[in-house]
């Protein structure tokens, strides 16, 4: 019977994040990207609005924290694993279709964040809420889908945000430390790595006391964290490709290659490559940035802003972050560091690929990857916490955040000595059901995405305050 559930679960998890999902997530990049007429020529501007301070416009956090804390969600291990996946099973040509699909993702990013700021509410309290739920509940008078949007989101908070997350720093601290595992104790007839409780109980106190305080405070901690870790792990990627100069301008031409010609891909099915190449590629870009997937015009939602489009491109940006460079940078040492190392990449996994690529640099490698790792991690579940809380705030009200907040704690409590196969299933799920209510707000207010982005972007009134009002609710 678990079996039969189980091959299910993994059944609807391929199909969800299959050819459907691909089609409907990049038809929609595309056809925003046209009807905002290539809105990402304006991502520099954008870069230099998310820097700029408007403390005088409504809004509970700056610009810049809001961005902060959508990237400390979206750049995670699927960064660094994600392309080694990728690569494996598509070939170095994935790399470059993961790169188009963050080019183009970049256009979703802007929109969903422009209607979840355009449609946001202010609570009785004085608090900005936003997001899918209120743009389909206020613009398309979809409250129902809303409600559906919130749910999944609120379940994704509990997989994708917390439990995978807390399960992967578990793992990566048992390589480094309980390798043979003789830290294993019994436990209620169990056998479990005493590291894995450890980090449970660190990762679950230091994250109550952080999301005890609100948006404020993780929005604080994720301006400090998110610029170091990113810095820190581009550090390390920099000394990679350093390292492999003689092999940088090759690695790009065999991904430009690989991308286009039909022999490129693993398992190397000739006439199919290319297929498999931008099917691998897509997925992880579309499932790295999470551009339509409804998450970062939450934490949009909350951001002092003068109007919808000014931040919207500033939301933007994460997607050029996290896709367009990040995971860029990513392929490049992956695919160079494979070409001068033949040997040593032959027969791993694909999770290994990062490892070994980082065990190059002499003496602080692993370090740099291991602390990249666990950072970006932990980022993620506080960047999902509070995605989460707000669901549950337009579900049942403030009356049930704090039950919220104590099960999310428990699941990060519990999460590192138990197995989450399934569960990473579960969030997969949980991520393309939230999609697709996001994308239809998306579609079907794209009219609304044009008019605001012409009169505001292409008017050059980006610095004039929106004169509507910011109506009250009862949440």
């Amino acid at each position: 019977m678990l079996s039969a559930i189980s091959n299910f679960i993994n059944s609807a998890d391929e199909f969800l994040w299959g050819w459907f999902m691909i089609i409907l997530l990049l038809g929609t990049h595309l056809l925003i990207t046209i009807r905002t007429r290539f809105v990402q020529r304006k991502t520099f501007k954008a870069i230099k609005l998310s820097i700029t301070k408007d403390s005088e416009s409504s809004g509970d956090i700056s610009p810049f924290q809001s961005l902060a804390t959508a990237l400390a969600s979206t750049i995670g291990t699927g960064n660094i694993i994600g392309v080694g996946t990728a690569i494996a099973l598509g070939g170095a040509g994935a790399v470059f279709w993961c790169w188009i699909t963050g080019v183009l993702g970049i256009a979703t990013k802007y929109a969903e964040s422009l209607l979840a700021v355009k449609y946001r509410v202010r609570s009785k309290d004085g608090r900005m809420l936003g997001g899918a739920m209120y743009v389909l509940e206020r613009g398309l008078k979809l409250k129902w889908l809303g409600i559906l949007f919130a749910v999944f989101a609120l379940l994704a908070s509990f997989g994708i945000g917390s439990g995978v997350q807390v399960n992967a720093i578990s793992e990566i601290m048992n390589n480094q430390f309980n390798a043979d595992s003789s830290l294993d104790i019994v436990l209620f007839g169990h056998e479990v790595s005493l590291v894995s409780i450890i980090v449970g109980v660190v990762i679950a106190a230091v994250t109550a006391v952080v999301i005890f305080g609100g948006i404020k405070s993780i929005s604080k901690v994720c301006e400090l964290l998110v610029p170091a870790m990113a810095a820190l792990y581009v550090l390390g990627c920099i000394i990679i490709l350093v390292m492999n100069y003689n092999y940088i301008l090759p690695a790009a031409q065999l991904i430009l290659q690989s991308a286009f010609t039909p022999q490129s891909a693993a398992a190397g099915f000739a006439g199919s490559g290319i297929m498999i190449a931008a099917r691998h590629g897509v997925a992880r870009g579309l499932f790295s940035n999470e551009s339509g997937m409804g998450s970062a015009p939450i934490v949009a939602s909350a951001a002092q802003t003068r109007n919808s489009v000014r931040q919207a491109l500033i939301s933007s940006t994460g997607t050029f972050w996290d896709t367009v460079v990040v995971c860029l940078i990513t392929g490049l040492v992956l695919v160079s560091s494979m070409l001068r190392y033949p040997a040593d990449f032959t027969r791993v996994s694909s999770g290994q690929l990062s490892y070994i690529a980082f065990s190059k640099i002499p003496y602080a490698g692993t370090f740099i990857l291991v602390v990249g790792i666990v950072a970006f991690a932990y980022s993620t579940v506080l960047g999902w916490s509070y995605y989460g809380e707000r669901c549950v705030e337009y579900l049942f009200g403030t009356k049930g955040m704090v039950p919220y907040k104590l099960v999310f704690i428990f699941v990060l409590l519990m999460a590192p000595v138990i197995s989450l196969g399934t569960v990473w299933s579960l969030a997969n799920i949980a991520n393309a059901l939230m999609a697709i209510p996001n994308l239809i707000a998306v579609l079907l207010l794209s009219g609304v995405v044009v008019k605001e982005t012409k009169y505001y972007l292409y008017g050059n009134r980006l610095d004039e305050f929106d004169k509507a009002p910011i109506p009250k609710t009862d949440k």
